[in-house]
């Protein structure tokens, strides 16, 4: 067995630096076929002896949590595994006992007491409820039938809401390669700071970032056999065009030459020097390939800092990917295997249901404040839309504690979530007003007010004010017109 590098992700958790993806189960299995559950599991033995033991999946990944937990329960070094998976439950609201019943599932499907990490993926976070759903999978993971508790495909903003209301994350499963970068700087920069692992998906690109591809002519669709493929082909339109793509490749190549080692060897050993990154994930089509020699190699060389220079310096020259982590599922363009959310799902719930009365459209959401003092979280009067003066706080829990950031973005998400509901978006904005119970925080505040409005440019106002609650550290309301 090689000396395969671990990474301790909980007290209680060392995993494999190099994790067996199991995402490729639900491409097999896409045609209607279904897998062996017991035969299929038995591919997963020779990972396992090679040191491999972390393997990856999901609630929507075929049957690969059927077939890990046959794995883990009849094979005699079942024991010896770490089955992380993923919930993506439908977006709109969520009660405590559906969280229960859905993490109760993924231990049933993995025959094991406890999820080893339970890695939670939101798809909209203008819909407040995603914070409800991981207080509930927080209170699982105290009461031990979660092990571990991570994200997948969450930005920064959220996983610092998350973490600063008290959520114990461990990890962030993000994509992360050398075509998309999105996972450096802010993301890492806050992993690092509080504890938090990279699990770096994506980081072969379906298979694009191997000799197979390069000096080859740009593939067309009927090329593209598979999900991943298909998914990857758009990173790296997006990140500048096949041309570029070949330069990188050619970079790579030169330093496979002097190393030994494959294009894609080299590319997971870049990803797995990079900051933060407490893994890679390499995804496994169970029975069909395994790479594992060339996994293990990842262990046996460093790159050096020549190589790791040129390396960077070709980075430099793709166009980067947009937005932060995850937006290619929350906002165009999107950057999955059919380019929208079709795959995914079939529509969004909006969080607030609009009341009409007196020729205008009223949003309440249900605070006791609203009757008390005789006000709606919105008003719409023809085109145009008012909201409230707005909080960090979703029913009787506040968020973001002693964070000005984190609260910001949280207040724009609310903001965002009732112009949703009235069928405006957030760029429709024309106004907002800002008020900051701390001089000291009026940077940090307006900076984040500048990210989420970086091309709608509002009129604003900033003021510096008391506020009702010490806890609240930023307030802010809003005006939109409708197109």
């Amino acid at each position: 067995m090689s000396q395969i590098e671990s990474y301790q992700l909980a007290p209680d958790l060392a995993i494999s630096r190099v994790i067996t993806g199991l995402w490729q189960i639900a491409d097999m299995e896409r045609d209607g076929q279904s897998l062996d559950t017991a035969s299929t599991s038995e591919f997963m033995q020779p990972y396992v002896e090679e040191g491999f033991t972390t393997f990856d999946m999901a609630d929507h990944y075929g049957s690969a949590e059927l077939i890990a937990g046959h794995y883990k329960s009849h094979s005699p070094t079942g024991g010896a595994v770490q089955l992380l998976t993923k919930w993506v439950p439908k977006p709109g609201p969520v009660r405590r006992e559906e969280v229960r019943l859905a993490i109760n599932e993924r231990c049933k499907r993995l025959q094991s007491e406890r999820v080893d990490l339970l890695q939670y993926h939101s798809w909209s976070f203008a819909d407040p409820y995603w914070l409800d759903t991981l207080r509930y999978l927080q209170e699982l993971k105290e009461e031990g039938l979660i092990g571990a508790l991570g994200t997948t495909n969450f930005d920064t903003a959220h996983l610092r809401i998350a973490k600063s209301s008290g959520i114990d994350i461990a990890s962030n499963q993000i994509s992360y390669s050398l075509i998309d970068q999105r996972g450096g700087g802010e993301m890492a920069e806050y992993c690092l700071s509080n504890g938090i692992a990279i699990l770096a998906y994506g980081t072969l690109c379906g298979g694009f970032l191997s000799e197979r591809w390069l000096a080859k002519q740009e593939p067309v669709a009927a090329e593209l056999t598979n999900w991943s493929l298909m998914k990857y082909k758009r990173f790296i339109d997006s990140a500048g065009g096949w041309e570029r793509f070949q330069s990188l490749l050619q970079v790579l190549k030169e330093i496979s030459l002097e190393s030994g080692r494959s294009i894609s060897t080299i590319a997971s050993k870049y990803q797995l020097q990079q900051p933060a990154v407490g893994a890679v994930i390499i995804g496994a089509r169970l029975g069909e390939s395994a790479y594992l020699d060339e996994a293990a190699s990842l262990f046996t060389f460093e790159l050096s800092e020549a190589q790791q220079r040129a390396i960077s310096t070709q980075i430099q020259t793709l166009t980067p990917i947009p937005g932060d982590c995850g937006d290619e599922y929350r906002t165009p363009p999107f950057l999955t295997a059919s380019g929208d959310l079709s795959q995914h799902l079939s529509e969004f719930p909006t969080v607030f249901t609009p009341h009409e009365a007196n020729g205008r459209r009223y949003i309440n959401s249900g605070t006791p404040w609203e009757a008390i003092a005789g006000y709606s979280r919105a008003i719409q009067m023809d085109k145009r839309i008012l909201v409230s003066g707005t909080t960090a706080t979703h029913g009787d829990f506040s968020v973001g504690a002693g964070d000005p950031i984190a609260q910001t973005h949280f207040v724009i998400d609310k903001i965002e979530s009732v112009l949703n509901s009235l069928g405006a978006q957030l760029s429709d904005v024309v106004r907002t007003r800002i008020y900051v119970s701390n001089e000291a925080n009026c940077d940090a505040i307006s900076r984040v007010h500048g990210a989420r409005f970086a091309d709608i440019r509002p009129a604003n106002t900033l003021v510096v004010a008391k506020l009702i609650g010490s806890e609240y550290l930023v307030e802010i309301e809003a005006e939109a017109m409708l197109p």
